[in-house]
């Protein structure tokens, strides 16, 4: 829950902390005073667009924090630990909207700078406003048919999920089937051209590093004569002469003279050096013995260097055409394989993609039967419900009714899908139109609600939504900005005794300039303005109960004043709160959620 905001330089508002409880909170001033401040301050809160109109005149900033309540591992606090933010010393997390009077708007939650997109995703958890703006949304087909499935909950989702992850795919080979179709002749042209790289790199069979290794070998084959007089010359000095001419020994044979004048030696000193001539003549006879075998090998063969001088070939007219080495050429060839497989345009591929798309569309017809016998069956029970709050909303005799009716595709509809052998518009929400009705009276038309509900009938009927929704809304706190507008009377008083209802499983904050309204709040928050002749400042009080009176007063069309109006007041406050104190538990209604 929402336990504290603070604003600042926010409108007519220069600076005011608002204390906040479990319960019902209600917000009242006269009007001007700044009371639709609060409700700008906590859309800000929650991500929503920034004005620089807004920003108090001669300030150089608005600055909007909330303290919010947010129980370790609850999604709230899962928002902040993702950003790196930190909790507060009572574990309740901090959120901060600032915005300049250049426009400019920056974020902080858990002391951490976030973009703003990260306060919408906390306002998730934690926070809903209900404004005359939103009463204005849900009346759009969309917004009607989002409101049944966040009533119908899982027996409309998980449908839902199954639908959109087949209409996915069917999309994606509808697609692709239309652009195989339409491309053939460019796709034939190109396919043709990969297939032709693909048989001349095949023709070739290129290694990888193939192009490295001949290369080395062409070099030792041209060099062939040079390499056999330098191993030669190597192994003249190192063994000497192949016929053994003791003129000419090599370095073994001096190593074997010094080894037999130190072995002969009376001095012990030289015969301890003879170990190591070992360990060098030991080395030479390998040296000798490798550069033996080099030589052994060597060869200088016209016909293999024609081989490979004419291999090399064969590679470089593959990397002249296709990339700069026999690894990039092997690359090439594979991405060509891959991408003709998506090309195919054959009749037969054709027939293929075609039977894909088929057979996804039944399934997505399958699916799209499944959310809308669930879309019904939750219909009937929403427009039960909320037919059910009316009455106690002092429209006894109107029902509402949410009418879910099929979308027929119209003609040319890409997105068209055979369902019960009609052709439906497969939206990614269904195929289903929702629509809310309102029958005032029997036998009265079932018109949509905009145009059979006068305003007050339509305060009346989307506070009764809101109220059936919130019983299976995990949002805590639910804010009401004079949703109460056009209603007086006695529908005014069960407005407010559904609010306090409300508030005993929500926290619920309700600006309203309805006394009815605010006697049934559990706490009372005043916004009061001044002026100085020059600048207008409004600030936000809390009343006890004798100042709830007077403000009640001044709210029954001025008479606080009056000991009549004083009377009516106190009236108004004992009546709710005997309402409250005999009030039943509030219980799920609907689905049980």
């Amino acid at each position: 829950m929402l336990a504290e905001m603070r604003i600042q330089g926010l409108g007519v508002i220069d600076e005011a902390t608002l204390e906040l409880d479990p319960g019902f909170t209600v917000v009242t001033g006269e009007t001007g005073a700044g009371k639709t401040m609060v409700v700008t301050g906590l859309h800000l809160l929650g991500g929503g667009r920034a004005e620089a109109s807004r920003v108090r005149n001669g300030a150089e900033k608005a600055v909007v924090e909330g303290r919010f309540q947010a129980p370790a591992g609850s999604p709230a606090a899962k928002v902040a630990e993702e950003v790196g933010g930190e909790p507060d010393d009572d574990g309740s997390v901090i959120a901060v909207r600032t915005v300049g009077a250049d426009g400019r708007s920056r974020a902080h939650l858990g002391g951490r700078s976030v973009p703003v997109g990260v306060l919408s995703e906390l306002a998730e958890q934690l926070l809903a406003v209900h404004g005359q703006n939103d009463q204005l949304r849900l009346l759009r087909p969309a917004e009607q048919r989002s409101v049944l499935d966040r009533f119908a909950g899982d027996d409309v989702a998980a449908p839902l999920r199954a639908y959109r992850k087949v209409r996915d795919e069917w999309l994606r080979v509808t697609t692709e089937l239309t652009e195989r179709t339409e491309r053939a002749r460019e796709l034939a042209r190109e396919s043709e051209l990969l297939r032709h790289g693909l048989a001349e790199i095949n023709a070739v069979d290129p290694k990888p590093g193939e192009d490295e290794e001949l290369v080395a070998e062409a070099r030792r084959l041209a060099d062939a004569d040079q390499l056999r007089e330098a191993a030669s010359g190597a192994q003249y000095a190192v063994a000497g002469s192949a016929d053994g001419d003791p003129d000419t020994p090599g370095a073994l044979g001096l190593i074997g003279e010094a080894r037999r004048r130190l072995i002969a030696s009376d001095d012990p000193k030289l015969r301890d050096l003879e170990p190591r001539l070992v360990e060098a003549e030991t080395l030479l006879a390998d040296v000798g013995a490798e550069i033996a075998s080099y030589l052994e090998h060597l060869d200088a063969d016209p016909a293999r260097l024609e081989q490979v001088l004419a291999r090399q070939s064969e590679l470089k007219s593959l990397t002249r055409k296709y990339a700069a080495d026999v690894d990039g050429v092997i690359a090439w060839a594979q991405d060509a394989s891959s991408r003709l497989t998506g090309m195919d345009t054959s009749d037969e591929a054709l027939a293929a993609l075609a039977a894909r798309r088929d057979e996804l569309a039944g399934e997505l017809a399958v699916y799209a039967r499944q959310v809308t016998a669930a879309r019904t069956v939750a219909a009937e029970e929403l427009g039960r419900a909320v037919s059910d709050e009316l009455t106690g909303l002092a429209m006894p005799h109107a029902d509402i009714e949410v009418a879910v009716r099929p979308r027929v595709a119209e003609k040319g509809d890409a997105h068209a899908v055979e369902v019960d052998g009609r052709p439906l518009h497969a939206g990614a929400s269904g195929v289903d139109d929702v629509e809310l009705r309102l029958i005032a009276h029997p036998g009265a038309p079932a018109l949509p609600v905009h145009k059979g509900a006068s305003g007050g009938e339509l305060s009346r009927v989307m506070l009764a939504l809101e109220v059936v929704l919130s019983h299976s809304d995990p949002v805590p706190t639910l804010v009401f900005d004079e949703v109460d507008a056009g209603v007086g009377g006695r529908a005014a008083v069960e407005v407010g005794r559904r609010l306090a209802r409300l508030a005993r499983s929500h926290q619920v904050i309700v600006v309203t300039h309805l006394p009815q309204v605010a006697a049934f709040a559990d706490r009372h928050l005043v916004v009061d303005k001044t002026a100085d002749g020059i600048l207008t400042r409004s600030g936000v009080r809390r009343l006890d109960e004798s100042q709830r009176v007077v403000e009640l007063a001044r709210m029954l069309a001025g008479m606080d004043s009056t000991d009549t109006g004083r009377a009516h007041a106190e009236e108004l406050l004992a009546a709710a709160k005997a309402d409250k104190d005999s009030a039943p538990v509030v219980r799920r209604k609907g689905r049980g959620r």
